[in-house]
């Protein structure tokens, strides 16, 4: 006798047996319903099943409507409520404890919950959405507490929570104090030593990032992933593998996210992708519900609480992981089909101190516009020449947003993502290498849509820059202690690379201001302040900086054969300029709003993904 919808469903010719086999296997490794199985792994599509059930008498329930007594669920763990689909609602007069179920022909769910509660119960089908929805809101509070509060209660010092200390707010204000006073002591000569430093510091800031490309220009990678080797890995061996997606407000990217999904060479039953969706996003959420063809991911809902921030809701997503190892993608993203096995091959071939893999990103849309070319020189230098310069020198790697790859377990002992952090890969970056672990590149990429508007890659580098400002104030609490955990090599790499790329946006418009100031105006306190030796040593630092990113930005073009673009690093200094705007946005909402996360639009490109990847992802797989 059928015990469950999907066994209806077989009966009567609407399901093919061998499906149903496949799902009870996945089913009984993952601990879920067939339902859940079957909707969430790609079997069967919602309005399929929801149209089955209109079929055999079953009115879905807007069960977010229902009157509920919250004392029943309160006896129900959230684990169990989201991997069996049920929410209990109230008691009826007629003595049944009213459920609502996903799968309202689920027998063994109905036996367990009869013993539990110690009387008959009465389903009633909702949408497994519409119940996921409710439990997480009604039965999420410790988790998403925990999500938010656990890193600093278990390590307050890597915690972003107080944005500044009493002893930086002391070396800060103290620094400002002394600064003034000799202005109004010497104005003229403090003027001119602080033109000199500041061009010093921008200057070797510079050439320290072009040390780095020519190091990640010249290092081969000891341990590459090639394509035989991908081939020759068993599939009976490939460990579960979860995937995290989190979103917002990202309705018109589901499909296209799904295609995404389906194009990486992984087994359907090892692949456990969780789409990440804010309490209050019914767009993204009634997205999911409107497709017409079956999704490959289970939507996790993630109750509110503040800060609103990306790394919370992947912390939340945490709890509910299946996986040996777990990456992060965004929604728009596109990764080279075998990145996932790549990187199965290179953790079993890497120490086992190597507890995260950082893909290459780069993007499918670089030649829509001026924006989107210079976007995709800098991502181009930054992941292939700087990030395996970084590992080369050992020392800490700032992970990118996307395409980050963990050992699930070492993941859960750094204490996933500090909430507070609006850059939390940054800052975990350099969190793996303070514990001692390392964090490896794999040579496999991801495509992204690069922000072709303005204003909205403004937003979006504005939050980058005061990351990495967090970051920087975490991490330089203690500056003795940080060198003891790092030592010299990594303290210098962690404040020339990490600390000096926000001041170098910081101080590049000053020092552009001031070398226009002594050319155009030519009056007596002016060059009095400019003498010519300092006119030099500014004009110097200012243009050899300048024109060794421009040479960085054109080295970048080679591994990728992006030939097209070399003339465009030319535009470097312009570029900068927009950073330097977003630096100080970002000063300013580090002071006012350190937390606040600025959303970037997605989906604004007319060019399709598809349409680039095989060019952009075979350079990447050679070098």
């Amino acid at each position: 006798m059928p015990v469950s919808a999907l066994e209806n469903m077989v009966s009567v010719g609407l399901f093919e047996k061998n499906k149903l086999m496949e799902i009870e296997v996945i089913s009984n490794e993952f601990g879920y319903c067939y339902i859940k199985t079957a909707l969430n792994f790609g079997f069967l599509t919602r309005k399929k099943y929801v149209s089955f059930l209109e079929e055999e008498g079953f009115l879905m329930i807007a069960v977010r409507e229902e009157e509920m007594d919250e004392s029943y669920i309160e006896q129900c763990d959230l684990l169990e409520l989201n991997a069996l689909l049920y929410a209990p609602l109230r008691k009826l007069e007629s003595g049944h404890l009213l459920v609502a179920a996903a799968d309202p022909q689920d027998e063994k769910l109905k036996t367990l919950l009869t013993v539990r509660f110690q009387m008959p119960i009465q389903f009633v089908a909702a949408s497994d959405l519409d119940i996921t929805w409710l439990v997480h809101i009604k039965r999420g509070e410790y988790y998403v507490k925990e999500s938010v509060f656990s890193l600093m209660r278990k390590d307050p010092e890597q915690s972003g929570l107080v944005t500044f200390t009493d002893p930086q707010l002391i070396v800060i204000f103290g620094a400002i104090a002394i600064f003034v006073s000799l202005l109004f002591i010497n104005f003229v000569k403090t003027a001119m030593y602080s033109n000199v430093l500041f061009s010093v510091a921008f200057f070797f800031t510079i050439l320290f990032k072009l040390y780095l490309s020519l190091k990640g220009s010249m290092a081969e990678m000891n341990e590459m992933v090639n394509k035989e080797e991908v081939k020759a890995l068993p599939e009976s061996t490939l460990p579960v593998y979860t995937i995290l997606l989190p979103v917002y407000k990202e309705d018109k990217l589901i499909r296209k996210l799904i295609w995404n999904l389906r194009s990486l060479d992984y087994p359907r039953g090892k692949l456990d992708v969780k789409l990440l969706i804010e309490e209050d996003d019914d767009k993204t959420l009634n997205a999911v519900r409107n497709l017409d063809f079956p999704a490959n991911f289970e939507t996790i809902v993630v109750p509110f609480h503040m800060p609103k921030t990306k790394p919370k809701a992947c912390n939340y997503g945490l709890f509910f992981c299946k996986g040996e190892y777990l990456a992060i993608y965004d929604a728009e993203d596109v990764p080279d089909s075998d990145q996932l096995k790549k990187c199965v091959v290179l953790f079993r071939k890497l120490p086992d101190e190597f507890v995260v893999l950082q893909g290459a990103l780069n993007y499918f849309n670089k030649n829509e516009n001026m924006l989107t070319r210079m976007f995709t020189l800098e991502y181009t230098y930054w992941f292939d020449y700087m990030l395996p310069g970084l590992m080369s020198l050992d020392i800490p790697i700032p992970l990118g947003g996307t395409s980050n790859h963990f050992k699930f377990d070492k993941l859960m002992e750094l204490g996933g993502w500090d909430p507070f952090n609006v850059t939390e890969d940054a800052d975990l970056g350099v969190r793996v290498f303070e514990k001692g672990f390392k964090v490896g590149v794999v040579n496999s990429t991801t495509l992204e849509e690069a922000n072709n508007e303005p204003f909205n890659w403004i937003r979006q580098r504005s939050r980058w820059i005061k990351g990495y400002m967090q970051t920087t104030l975490v991490h330089m609490r203690n500056p003795a202690r940080l060198i003891r955990r790092i030592g010299w090599r990594g303290f210098l790499g962690f404040n020339f690379f990490i600390a000096g790329t926000s001041i170098t946006f910081l101080l590049y418009p000053i020092l552009l201001s001031f070398l226009l100031l002594y050319s155009i105006v030519k009056l007596t306190f002016v060059t009095a302040i400019f003498p010519d030796w300092i006119l030099y040593i500014a004009t110097f630092n200012l243009v050899a900086g300048n024109t060794l990113m421009i040479y960085v930005n054109m080295l970048s073009v080679f591994k990728r054969r992006y030939y097209e673009l070399i003339l465009f690093a030319a535009l470097n200094p312009l570029y900068w300029i927009m950073h330097s705007i977003a630096a100080y946005k970002g000063l300013w909402q580090l002071i006012y709003k350190p937390f606040y996360w600025e959303k970037t639009n997605h989906g604004l490109t007319k060019v399709s993904s598809s349409a680039n990847a095989a060019h952009a992802a075979e350079p990447a797989a050679a070098h």
